[in-house]
């Protein structure tokens, strides 16, 4: 039954269900109002989709100021360099090609000092390149004739470009080169083929040059003397940063592994995301790579050499992502659904402790010894405790036979089983044994941290900590001769 209502501006219509409760019937919107309803609609979700943008922007240069810093020294490069196009002695100096300078801030401006170089030193020299080769074959061409002109320009367009191209494939030129093998491409096409048409060819390469060197120039004193960002520097404290969490991920692994039944050690709560750090050590291989390729176009800084051996980094962090694919492995077996009884983990749970409490004392040693850049006295006595705990758990795991595994589990799941007893402390061994063996390999691959760690350290010279304190000694011994003398006076 339905019934109406006046309201305030119109009429009220209800209908009575089924069940005696009344419905309000609602008319339908009419045209007008569905499209303003949906371009509102639209324009809500447009705001709400710049206002979570902005917000992002801001946690991301809130979490690294850097990038707010890179963007503002972008900015002051191309105003500085916009000055050659805005004044007019400047502009008509260049001759015109004032917008090539701009072009050049523009694409090789890079984060850090050693991209930035590397791109200018490729452009500068491609450019060089292909303009003194273009220039020649223009010469050749045109004194041989209107008619063998095109063909000479095109048979050197083709050759030369194809062996720029191929050049990009080779792994040594495409890791170091391969922008300048680009602008070399670039240049020489352009200068060739305009070179048939435009009579001051040599005066057009030469303005052009001028302005790509005032370009790079100006992008290299920029990057290095506001706020100068090292890849030498991030790399050298991206491996430190990986070693720590190598370190805290051995720890936080053996220490997971045997609170999960019960627990043999208390540890904090923070342990279960702790030994997780493993994981970002896993992904890093492409931006050492890169950094360390930055890192050697890079001049003198802080107490970085020019001939610092930055390869070196790359073998001590390929070595620390070798012993992270242990701890992988290690993960494994804690998520595992075939746990270890308890009996066993006791039997076997000190050793383990005690060999991943010496194996992350060795690496985080290692990551010391870099941050400091100081050969350190006690890496060898650490080595060698690594290495004692490694040998007592090999010597448990041998004592352990199955046998008595046996024996010991059949009295306990004797009573509430009626599966063969013999099976679960099988399995049982299979998983500590696994486990076992995951730390034993995690021993023996930090010993090639240490070997690449100790290479380092005799390349990068690092301080001998007997000369340090011997340093010291002679200081103090002239502070106190200096006392006594002045106390005589």
């Amino acid at each position: 039954m339905a019934r109406q209502k006046e309201v305030f501006n119109g009429v009220e219509w209800k209908i009575r269900v089924a069940d005696g409760s009344s419905e309000t019937l609602v008319p339908e919107a009419g045209l007008a109002s569905r499209l303003w309803l949906g371009v509102k609609n639209m324009i809500g979700g447009l705001v709400l989709k710049v206002w979570r943008f902005l917000e992002k922007a801001w946690d991301l240069g809130v979490d690294d100021p850097r990038k707010v810093i890179h963007c503002l020294k972008v900015g002051i490069a191309l105003t500085v360099v916009s000055l050659f196009y805005y004044t007019r002695p400047l502009y008509e100096g260049v001759g015109g090609n004032a917008m090539w300078a701009i072009m050049t801030v523009v694409v090789v401006f890079e984060n850090t000092v050693g991209a930035t170089i590397a791109k200018c030193l490729n452009r500068v020299f491609g450019t060089l390149l292909a303009g003194f080769l273009a220039l020649g074959v223009h010469w050749i061409a045109s004194q041989s004739g209107e008619k063998l002109e095109p063909l000479i320009a095109g048979a050197s367009l083709f050759l030369l470009a194809s062996a720029a191209t191929f050049s990009r494939f080779i792994p040594t030129v495409k890791a170091r080169f391969d922008y300048g093998a680009l602008i070399f491409i670039l240049t020489f096409s352009l200068v060739t083929v305009s070179g048939y048409r435009v009579d001051k060819l040599f005066n057009m390469a030469h303005q052009r040059i001028s302005t790509i060197v005032i370009g790079t120039s100006l992008c290299i004193l920029v990057s290095m003397l506001i706020r100068p960002i090292w890849a030498g520097k991030d790399l050298y404290n991206l491996i430190i940063r990986n070693m720590d969490k190598l370190a805290n991920s051995i720890d936080g692994s053996v220490a997971e592994y045997f609170n999960r039944s019960g627990g043999l050690t208390d540890c904090e709560e923070e342990a279960q995301k702790v030994f997780l750090g493993y994981k970002c050590v896993l992904n890093t291989k492409a931006t050492e790579e890169s950094m360390a390729n930055f890192a050697r176009w890079e001049p003198a800084h802080g107490r970085f050499n020019f001939r610092h051996p930055w390869k070196q980094y790359l073998k001590v962090g390929a070595a620390v992502r070798r012993c992270a694919y242990c701890i992988e492995a290690l993960n494994a077996c804690i998520n595992s659904e075939n746990q270890a009884p308890e009996f066993i983990k006791k039997l076997l749970g000190n050793t383990c402790l005690r060999v991943s409490s010496n194996s992350s004392s060795v690496v985080k040693e290692l990551a010391k010894i870099i941050k400091t850049m100081k050969k350190s006295s006690t890496i060898d006595l650490l080595v060698e405790e690594m290495n004692a705990a490694v040998k007592e758990l090999k010597d448990d795991l041998k004592s352990l036979s199955l046998s008595e595994a046996g024996t010991s589990e059949n009295k306990r799941t004797e009573k509430i089983s009626s599966k063969p007893a013999a099976a679960i402390p099988l399995m049982g061994m299979i998983s500590m044994a696994s486990f076992a063996s995951f730390q034993i390999e995690i021993a023996s691959r930090i010993e090639s941290i240490v070997e690449a760690v100790e290479e380092l350290a005799n390349l990068a010279e690092f301080e001998h900590p007997e000369k340090n304190k011997q340093n010291q000694a002679n200081i103090k011994v002239a502070a106190n001769e200096q006392n006594d003398e002045e106390t005589k006076v």
